[in-house]
């Protein structure tokens, strides 16, 4: 088989369960196994979402992540309690350290708060296998012990493969380990397509239409045919669906990113256009810079709008493709704008969403020596980030910011898009 060939190492994918919930409990002196308890963003807005639930909030009163606090039901054993985003990222870093006893620095990968990469062999071997094996367990102990906290655990032959062995299968039992010879059994047969770590709901769309609905038909589809339709993202995802990762470790998954976005929850309804457009114009100064830093621009800009639940939801999602590739701020709003005004049907707005795709290197954007105000908007562009970058995110701003609808100023006090 193709994957024979390719080098073994061993690494793990470390899993906080519910991790914020897991470390409110023990800040509150709560039993994340047995209370129910919600972390809700805000408390003093009935429309803040739960950012985490634990099993008993879950199970029996079927709170989630993603509901609303007004959707929480009234009852005594409910625990609801705030983020302290500051104690999170606190406790996420000494979890690091803890890792760091068992093995290099150069071998762990921070991949968000609650989940990390560790190499703990860099060869397979049945001794290397075994000492891996008690490594996890001693570090699922550890976390137990020193913070009271439950793990999962995915480990593969590389990145890709620790992730899926955690994602489908070590949540459930605990620790889960995946070689390239389980793919076609374990892997192969997983649909839909955006339960597979890397494909989303938009890229799973575009697979259907060709007809590959299940990891495994992927896997078998013609490659020069899921290049001519997706790019190099075609080439990763044909071999990602067969659990090859050409990464090296600490690396994104995906060779370069393929798309900058934001989305966002707004802080009340949004009732008229224009304060609607407030936020997506901030929306995309953020997504451009974060662009314009990588040094990447875009071809097709997207914009998602959903309606409040007072008017029962609903809303709509649009993408546009430009001729020329941009990472300029106006040009990407404007298209927003174009999208904006022709599909709104005047209804409260809650959620937006932003992002930009089909991304090329900076230097395919052709600037003409003589277009002098492209030239300006582009050194424009940059000395803006780089007072950003020196001063903070809020030491240059536009003025939609400082209205009544703008929430850069109220979210640069937030951490992670929560409180402190």
């Amino acid at each position: 088989m193709k994957f024979q060939t390719l080098p073994n190492q061993i690494i793990c994918c470390i899993d906080i369960r519910s991790f914020y919930a897991s470390c409110s409990a023990v800040d509150a002196g709560l039993n994340v196994m047995e209370d129910a308890i919600c972390v809700v963003g805000d408390l003093n807005r009935k429309g803040s979402v739960v950012l985490a639930a634990s099993p008993r909030m879950k199970k029996q009163f079927g709170v989630k992540t993603g509901t609303r606090l007004f959707e929480i039901p009234n009852h005594p054993d409910i625990h609801l309690i705030e983020p302290k985003m500051e104690f999170f990222v606190k406790v996420s870093m000494e979890i690091s350290r803890l890792f760091e006893q068992y093995v290099s620095k150069d071998d762990i990968h921070v991949y968000s708060v609650d989940e990390s990469f560790i190499k703990l062999q860099h060869s397979d071997t049945p001794e290397k296998r075994e000492e891996a094996l008690n490594i996890v367990h001693r570090i699922q102990d550890d976390l137990i012990r020193l913070f009271q906290l439950p793990s999962a655990v995915g480990i593969g032959p590389n990145m890709l493969m620790a992730k899926l062995a955690l994602d489908l299968e070590g949540k459930k039992k605990g620790v889960a380990w995946w070689d390239y010879k389980d793919v076609p059994d374990k892997l192969w047969p997983v649909t839909p397509l955006s339960e597979m770590w890397g494909i989303g709901s938009r890229t799973e769309r575009n697979l259907n239409n060709l007809g590959i609905f299940s990891v495994g038909d992927l896997a078998n589809s013609d490659l020069t045919m899921l290049e001519e339709h997706f790019g190099i993202m075609g080439n990763q995802l044909y071999h990602h669906a067969n659990g090859i990762d050409f990464s090296s470790f600490g690396d994104p998954v995906m060779e370069k990113q393929v798309s900058y976005g934001k989305g966002q929850v707004l802080f009340r309804d949004y009732e008229t256009a224009s304060d609607v457009l407030a936020v997506v114009l901030e929306m995309c100064e953020d997504v451009a810079r974060r662009a314009r830093e990588a040094g990447r621009v875009a071809r097709t800009i997207h914009l998602g709008v959903g309606y409040s639940k007072m008017v029962f939801g609903g809303g709509f999602s649009r993408s546009r493709s430009i001729d020329e590739p941009t990472n300029e701020t106006m040009q990407i709003y404007r298209v927003c704008q174009q999208l904006f005004y022709e599909n709104y049907s005047n209804k409260p707005v809650r959620n937006l969403n932003v992002s930009i795709t089909n991304m090329e290197d900076e230097s395919s954007m052709q600037l003409s020596l003589f277009d002098t105000q492209r030239w300006q908007k582009r050194r424009l562009g940059a000395a803006m980030d780089s007072i950003r970058r020196k001063y903070g995110s809020t030491s240059i701003l536009r003025a939609v910011s400082y209205t009544d609808a703008g929430t850069a100023v109220q979210r640069a006090t937030l951490l992670g898009g929560h409180k402190k």
